[in-house]
C-alpha cells in the first residue's frame, strides 16, 4: 500500500470528463473512459438486459437466426407487376409505403406527396391535390411495404401497377420484392409528383417493365450475392453508392437484352436509362437484404434485428424473436450535405426502407469499402472506416461473403444484436438521402443518421416478456 503512494499515479476516470481534466491541469495523468449506463440509464430495462446477456435461450436462438441469414442466397428470378406479387394490392385501392405503420394525417410531406403521385399514376385521381383529398378521406388503404415482404427506398411507395423485382432466397424459398429505381433529383420516392415524374413512372411501368422482364426471363436466375461482394471491392457500399454494382448488373443484362426481340429504339431507351442511373442496383440490393433477413425472422428468443425502417416521422425495428411486431420511436434528424439553397430546416426526418441494407451489414456498416461516399454524405474516409469498425461492437457476428478491402478484407459486421446496442450505447449507423419536408419538392441532400435508442429499449422489454411467457407455458 505504501509503495502505491510513491509511484506516479495514472487515473482512469469514469463519468464526468471534468474530473479527468482537473487532474491533468494539476499535473497528473488521467484517462477518460467513454462509458454510459446500459439502456440509456433506464434501470428497469437495464435489469431486463442483464437477464438476457449470455442467456442460453437467446444465444442459441441468435446462432440459428444468424446462420439462416448467412446461408441465404438471394437470386433475381423475375419481374412482375406489384398486384401479381402482393395479394393485398390485387383488390381494394391500396398503396404500400416505407417504414412502420402510420396514418395519413401523421405522415410527413414527402410520403404524402409520393402517395398522391402514385394515385395519379394509377388513374385514381386527376391531380395530386385531388389525390391528397381522397387519401385524407380514407379512400385508399395504406400500409408498410415490409408487412408484405417488400421494400422501397425513401417514401417507399408501391402501388398495384408498378413493376417489382422478384428476389428469391434459393436456400429457403422465401421471396422479397422491391420497385424499380427512378434515378436522382425530382422523383416520386423523394415526394415529387409533377407531370414529368408521372410520365417517367408510366414509361417505367410499360416499356421498361416489358423489356426488363423479357431480359430477366432470358437471363435466368441471377445470383446477387456475388455482385454485391464484387461491388464492395470496387468502391460501393450498395446503399448510397451503387455505381459499380449497377455496372456489374448491366454487364450481365446486356447479352440478355440483346438476345430479346426488342425493337431497337425501345432497347436503346432502356439501356440508356439504366446506364445513366448509378442507383439502379440499389433496389435489387434492398430486395436481396430483405430476402436474407426474412430468412432469419421468427426464431423464438432471438435478439437479432431483422428490420430497420423509417417513415419520415418514426423509426421502426423488428426482432427475429418477436415476429412482425414493430418497435418505434421518433426518427432522428440526418446530419449531412445539402444541395445549394437548402439546409437542415428544410429537411424531413429520416425516411425509407433502404436501412434494410445496414440491417444486413451493408450501407453504413460497409462504408469502409466506399471512401468516395463521404463526398455525398459528409465526413472523411477515415470516418467511414471507423464506422465499419465500430459496428462490430453491436453485431452477432460478421459475414465472410462481404469483405472490406480497407479492413484487410475483413468481413462486414452483421446481425445487429439489440442487447449489444443497449449494453454498449453504440447505435446502428445509416447513410441516407434527405428529402424536403414538403410534398412535391424532392431530394435536397444526403447524410448520416442513427437508429434511436428507444426502439431497442422497447424491443428488449418485449423479447424478455415473450421468453418469460414461453418458459411459463412450456
Amino acid at each position: 500500500m505504501y509503495e502505491l503512494f510513491t509511484q506516479e499515479l495514472r487515473v482512469v476516470n469514469v463519468g464526468l470528463a471534468s474530473f479527468a481534466e482537473n487532474l491533468v491541469k494539476a499535473g497528473g495523468h488521467a484517462v477518460q473512459l467513454a462509458w454510459r449506463p446500459p439502456a440509456g440509464g433506464d434501470v428497469d430495462t437495464g435489469l431486463t438486459l442483464a437477464s438476457l446477456i449470455n442467456a442460453p435461450v437467446v444465444e442459441s436462438a441468435n446462432r440459428t437466426a444468424f446462420s439462416r441469414y448467412l446461408d441465404a442466397q438471394p437470386v433475381l428470378v423475375d419481374v412482375v407487376l406489384a398486384r401479381e406479387a402482393v395479394p393485398a394490392l390485387n383488390g381494394e385501392r391500396r398503396i404500400l409505403h416505407a417504414g412502420p405503420p402510420i396514418a395519413w394525417g401523421q405522415m410527413c410531406g414527402p410520403v404524402q406527396g409520393a402517395i398522391a403521385g402514385a394515385m395519379v399514376y394509377e388513374g385514381w385521381a386527376a391531380s395530386p391535390a385531388e389525390a391528397m383529398a381522397l387519401a385524407a378521406a380514407g379512400k385508399v388503404a395504406l400500409g408498410p411495404a415490409h408487412d408484405h415482404g417488400a421494400v422501397g427506398p425513401m417514401a417507399g411507395i408501391i402501388s398495384p401497377s408498378m413493376p417489382l423485382w422478384v428476389v428469391e432466397n434459393a436456400a429457403a424459398g422465401n421471396r422479397a420484392f422491391c420497385n424499380f429505381n427512378e434515378g436522382l433529383g425530382k422523383v416520386l420516392r423523394f415526394g415529387a409528383n409533377n407531370p414529368a415524374v408521372i410520365e417517367r413512372l408510366q414509361w417505367m411501368g410499360t416499356e421498361l417493365y416489358e423489356v426488363m422482364k423479357a431480359a430477366v426471363q432470358r437471363l435466368g436466375r441471377l445470383e446477387l450475392k456475388p455482385i454485391i461482394a464484387q461491388a464492395l471491392h470496387m468502391g460501393d457500399e450498395v446503399h448510397n453508392r451503387n455505381a459499380a454494382a449497377t455496372g456489374l448488373l448491366l454487364k450481365r443484362l446486356l447479352p440478355a437484352l440483346l438476345a430479346t426481340d426488342t425493337e431497337r429504339d425501345r432497347l436503346r431507351r432502356v439501356i440508356e436509362f439504366v446506364a445513366g442511373n448509378d442507383h439502379f442496383f440499389l433496389n435489387l440490393s434492398m430486395a436481396s437484404c430483405k430476402a436474407m433477413l426474412d430468412a432469419a425472422a421468427g426464431v423464438a428468443g432471438s435478439s437479432m434485428v431483422t428490420v430497420m425502417a423509417r417513415n419520415g416521422v418514426n423509426f421502426g425495428i423488428q426482432l427475429s424473436g418477436t415476429g412482425r411486431q414493430w418497435f418505434q420511436a421518433p426518427a432522428n434528424p440526418v446530419d449531412g450535405l445539402f444541395f445549394p439553397g437548402y439546409g437542415g430546416n428544410d429537411a424531413a426526418a429520416d425516411l425509407g426502407d433502404s436501412a434494410i441494407t445496414e440491417t444486413a451489414g451493408l450501407g453504413g456498416f460497409a462504408m469502409a469499402a466506399a471512401p468516395a461516399i463521404v463526398q455525398f454524405v459528409g465526413g472523411t474516409p477515415a470516418d467511414a472506416t471507423e464506422n465499419s469498425r465500430r459496428m462490430r461492437n453491436i453485431t452477432v457476428g460478421t459475414n465472410p461473403a462481404f469483405t472490406l478491402p480497407a479492413l484487410n478484407f475483413g468481413p462486414t459486421a452483421a446481425g445487429i444484436d439489440a442487447r449489444l446496442v443497449l449494453d454498449s450505447g453504440v447505435l446502428p449507423i445509416i447513410n441516407t438521402g434527405i428529402a424536403h419536408r414538403e410534398a412535391g419538392i424532392g431530394q435536397i441532400g444526403a447524410g448520416l443518421t442513427t437508429a434511436p435508442m428507444e426502439c431497442f429499449i422497447e424491443a428488449i422489454d418485449a423479447l424478455a416478456a415473450a421468453i418469460a411467457t414461453s418458459e411459463v407455458t412450456s
